[in-house]
């Protein structure tokens, strides 16, 4: 019987897929195993995406109206929801993450083409009061290309996010997905054609971080930068863009905190904290990875949570588990080097390793875990571990609560758990987070709620209104009328 054949895909340029001879093997995350093939782009394929993107962006996409760019992105929502299902597989081989999940992020995907679709056309400026015979006003206008560098762990749905916002304003876009989940990009190249988007309005480019990664956030010719992914490539990824005077958008993750008071309603909180952690096996930058819980309800609240963590069901993707496979087998022995911390400081409720069993033996698995009794001083109080991982902390007061919320670098997200609203409100605007759930948890929220980092958690704002703004440059008119007697 002979091998199955491998597919191949390769990058999107101008609307074309471009020969290569040098391929990267994509993996299943549950068995180890290549499943494709991609093209492993560099410098001369991110000149030829940049080239092709500002060519588009002079000569077609900048002079189509709000209207029609509306339209096509429309279109593209529905292109979207018409292949969900293969979207949803592909991403599932992909990633690892649950096939139900995968469906979802498909579905938030077209919405953002959809959100965007219906947002840019109400988009305009402001005019501005000034002395009789002035006029002034001002002028949203599109940046021209724009590079967006996408990570492994919801791979559409960010392409989605970052691309959808761009092309309404009436940027052209390169983007680079991450070479661990590339897939569900190279199909939205394939989409965005069969909607009408013009060629070269939207170009795809696979590769490594430090090879295509590298060469977009360099590019003299990228007018805007956008990149999703861990802090330290965040930095060289500014760094590059600084050197070319280029605006740049980051999220770089978080460690963000469940608040949990005694006057919480635990039938609502324990299954969303538990969704927060063990979402996509915790792979989620926004993830409720920290619970801190007051002192008198917490042996009730880990009890609640450790009985539900111990009925999750973990395994393939494609069988559509609670729980999958990490992404490689390089997160996988990250997130155990943490257990092997965790273990020697804190104490384990439920999990800390590998579950046992022959289907686990050659995917990338991880027990969800709750540690317990952490402290400030704890490593996995304080680093983003990226895996199913709930660390456990108390407090007595609000004001300790605060503080322990705060100790991290991050900021990215929080959740606050009280039927007490003035409690919540005091709360909510002493947490230095880009967003603040309360009596909810929603990692990242929905498509329409800006979304965004404080401190280490990275800079400017992603979703909602907010992104179509940092999409367009302000551009001032003033208008002063000459009238001849």
């Amino acid at each position: 019987m002979s091998e199955a054949v491998i597919p191949e895909y390769t990058a999107v340029i101008a609307g074309k897929q471009v020969p290569t001879t040098r391929w990267i093997d994509v993996l299943d995350p549950s068995n180890a195993r290549p499943f494709a093939r991609v093209a492993r782009c560099g410098a001369a394929e991110v000149q030829s995406a940049v080239q092709a993107a500002r060519h588009t962006y002079e000569t077609v996409w900048r002079f189509t109206t709000p209207v029609e760019r509306s339209r096509i992105c429309h279109r593209i929502a529905d292109g979207l929801r018409a292949e969900r299902e293969e979207l949803a597989r592909l991403e599932t081989l992909d990633t690892g993450k649950p096939l139900g999940q995968a469906r979802v992020d498909a579905d938030i995907a077209a919405r953002y083409f959809d959100f965007y679709a219906n947002a840019v056309e109400a988009l305009g400026g402001d005019t501005i009061q000034q002395q009789p015979g002035r006029l002034a006003f001002t002028l949203r206008e599109p940046y021209g290309v724009c590079g967006h560098i996408i990570p492994w762990n919801y791979p559409l749905q960010i392409a989605a996010r970052t691309v959808a916002p761009a092309l309404a304003a009436g940027n052209c876009c390169v983007l680079k997905p991450a070479e661990d989940a590339p897939l569900t990009s190279l199909r939205l190249a394939d989409i965005v054609e069969q909607a009408g988007l013009p060629p070269g309005a939207l170009n795809v480019v696979p590769g490594l971080g430090e090879e295509a990664g590298a060469a977009l956030s360099a590019h003299p010719d990228v007018d805007r930068l956008a990149f999703t992914g861990s802090r330290e490539v965040g930095e060289a990824v500014m760094a590059a863009a600084a050197r070319n005077i280029v605006p740049v958008t980051l999220e770089l993750g978080g460690k963000s905190p469940h608040l949990v008071l005694p006057d919480f309603d635990a039938a609502r909180a324990v299954p969303q904290i538990v969704e927060s952690i063990t979402e996509h096996a915790g792979q989620n930058c926004s993830a409720g990875s920290r619970l801190l819980v007051h002192r008198s309800v917490h042996d009730e609240l880990v009890a609640a949570l450790a009985e539900e963590f111990r009925s999750l069901r973990i395994g393939p993707g494609l069988d559509d588990p609670d729980l999958g496979p990490l992404i490689s087998a390089r997160q996988r022995d990250r997130v155990l080097g943490h257990l092997a911390d965790g273990r020697r400081t804190t104490e384990v409720v439920v999990g800390g390793g590998v579950p046992r069993g022959d289907l686990y033996d050659e995917g990338f698995y991880v027990e969800p875990t709750i540690l317990d009794r952490v402290t400030p001083d704890h490593r996995v109080f304080n680093e983003e571990i990226f895996g199913p991982v709930l660390c456990v902390s108390v407090f007595d007061t609000l004001d300790e609560a605060v503080a322990l919320a705060e100790h991290t670098t991050y900021g990215l997200a929080a959740g606050i758990w009280t039927s007490d609203v003035t409690t919540a409100h005091w709360l909510a605007q002493r947490l230095r987070a880009g967003q603040v759930f309360v009596n909810n948890y929603s990692a990242a929220g929905g498509v329409e709620l800006p979304f965004g980092g404080y401190r280490r958690s990275g800079i400017g704002v992603e979703k909602g209104l907010e992104a179509l703004r940092e999409y367009t440059r302000c551009k001032t008119v003033a208008i002063h009328a000459q009238i001849s007697s």
